[in-house]
């Protein structure tokens, strides 16, 4: 059914859940169980200092490269504050039927990733412990807020994206490290991310039909600012330049392997029925991957020119 008129919140719910109900039910049919601790040499770990008297963390514990624990931090913390998508996700969405349902099954699903790359972080001696969990504390007790936590359309368009967004960091990252321990954990989350990211698109696949308008406005307002979750980590600025310097994630890829897939599949510069202000929204999606275009491309060519004059040092 398409819908000329706007949609409320609530009726976009409602229409939505059904579709809800059948990528829940795609969702458990292809999610794959697996246990984070298989994922972590134990037997590499030994006791830190403090009540135990162990021996205290050294940078030398670890040979994993410097921008690679600082992408390792990153995506850690990012994981850390899933109280808080929790509680976006069940107050937009709801905590019963088949919203209900997917809301609880994604924050168990999501809760592994924190546990298990903590917990390879810890026994690898791959980063600072006590810096790490003050760090914690801090992002944590700032918590998160969706930039759109009380629109059904926008919400679903973020974390679209921002799923896909995850799954490369991961993936990335994993190979940034050179353990193979590391690349098959995070490669096993990036996996996860994969199927989260599927789920979403299709429910907004689905929105496009019901109310294109809408949904076109939605997804040209979530490009235009769009942030990942962990922009809120301190020091966030410069960290994700140090990851992006690396390769790891930056604007191309953000521009190139994310935005651009999931816009393909919801074939945004085709869909038909759209009001003056779904027409202006696209106009400002094209308006917009230009501009990302062009910030790529200039970010490419410093960065080559960095790498250049470090070469001749």
């Amino acid at each position: 059914m398409t819908m000329s008129t706007t949609l409320s919140q609530t009726a976009l719910l409602l229409e939505l859940e059904p579709v809800v109900a059948r990528n829940l039910d795609r969702h458990l049919a292809l999610a794959k169980e697996w246990f984070p601790h298989e994922y972590v040499p134990w037997s590499e770990g030994r006791t830190f200092d403090g009540p135990l008297g162990g021996e205290a963390w050294s940078p030398t514990d670890s040979t994993i490269p410097d921008v690679a624990r600082t992408a390792l931090i990153v995506n850690l913390l990012t994981e850390d504050n899933l109280p808080s998508y929790h509680h976006e996700i069940a107050t937009l969405f709801g905590r019963d039927g088949a919203w209900g349902t997917w809301v609880h099954r994604w924050t168990a699903e999501e809760g592994r990733h924190g546990v298990a790359i903590r917990d390879y972080l810890t026994v690898t001696r791959a980063v600072d412990p006590v810096a790490l969990e003050r760090a914690r504390m801090t992002h944590m007790s700032e918590g998160y807020a969706n930039a759109h936590g009380d629109e059904v359309l926008h919400s679903l368009a973020y974390v679209s994206f921002q799923e896909l967004a995850t799954r490369i960091s991961h993936r990335n990252t994993g190979k940034a490290t050179g353990d193979p321990a590391c690349e098959a954990l995070l490669a096993r989350v990036a996996a996860d991310e994969n199927l989260h990211m599927v789920f979403y698109r299709n429910l907004l696949t689905a929105a496009f039909e019901l109310a294109p308008s809408q949904a076109m406005r939605a997804v040209a307002d979530v490009v235009a600012d769009f942030q990942m979750p962990g922009s809120g980590i301190d020091g966030f600025a410069r960290k994700s330049v140090a990851i992006a310097l690396a390769g790891i994630y930056d604007l191309r890829q953000h521009r190139d392997e994310v935005l651009q897939p999931v816009l393909r599949q919801w074939d945004v510069f085709n869909v038909t029925g759209l009001n003056a202000d779904g027409e202006a929204a696209r106009e400002q999606l094209a308006t917009q991957l230009e501009s990302l275009e062009r910030a790529a491309s200039r970010f490419e060519e410093k960065r080559d020119a960095r790498a250049a004059r470090l070469s001749l040092r």
